[in-house]
């Protein structure tokens, strides 16, 4: 005759077992797993704006200077030849500078703010040592009939950024930190006009 041996094991504190009836298992757990469906697909970074998917036709993009209505010297020309860069280098479209019938879509923008903000200070010099930096633009994709593929009139990009110097001097002509800025900024812009949601 064999001996079972039962070991007994204090139960776990603060653990509370719950019985759920077979009848339910299948569901609850189909349930689980659209809620982990939707809460993955649903992450996600989306443009407040509204956007159309770009004609398949379309192989020429002018992108005219943009505007400048803020206090920083050359920020619309330097965020203008990112993007362009940015157009080239990631798109199969033709980028010119003149919005003139030669090309099909038009992008335009109109940079409304740039601010920086002190973020961190340096504990032991009182220094700033990141800040973040906001540029708030209008922008806008069409084409020369009016219609209209991407618009954003509150178009946000906001980053923090390391920074060296004082921060008043972030957006000086040709800064480091105003380089990378331009960069991450140019390459969101592209990324959010190109991609329809």
């Amino acid at each position: 005759m064999k001996r079972r041996l039962h070991i007994n094991r204090p139960p776990i504190r603060g653990a509370m077992l719950i019985a759920v009836p077979k009848v339910l298992v299948k569901p609850l757990l189909l349930l689980f797993l659209a809620i982990i469906a939707a809460v993955l697909t649903g992450c996600g970074y989306h443009v407040a704006g509204k956007a159309t998917r770009l004609p398949p036709s379309a192989s020429t993009i002018a992108v005219p200077m943009f505007v400048n209505q803020t206090q920083t010297y050359r920020i619309e020309q330097i965020l203008t030849r990112d993007v362009v860069r940015e157009l080239v280098a990631r798109t199969h479209y033709h980028v010119v500078n003149n919005a003139g019938q030669d090309a099909d879509l038009v992008l335009k923008g109109t940079v409304v703010s740039a601010q920086t903000a002190p973020l961190t200070y340096d504990a032991q010099s009182g220094r700033i040592s990141s800040a973040v930096v906001t540029v708030f633009m209008k922008v806008s994709l069409t084409d020369h009939r009016g219609r209209v593929f991407f618009e954003n009139q509150n178009y946000t990009f906001r980053q923090e950024y390391q920074v060296s110097r004082e921060v008043k001097s972030f957006f000086e002509e040709e800064t480091p930190a105003l380089q990378r800025m331009s960069q991450d900024f140019a390459r969101t812009l592209v990324s959010d006009v190109l991609e329809a949601y």
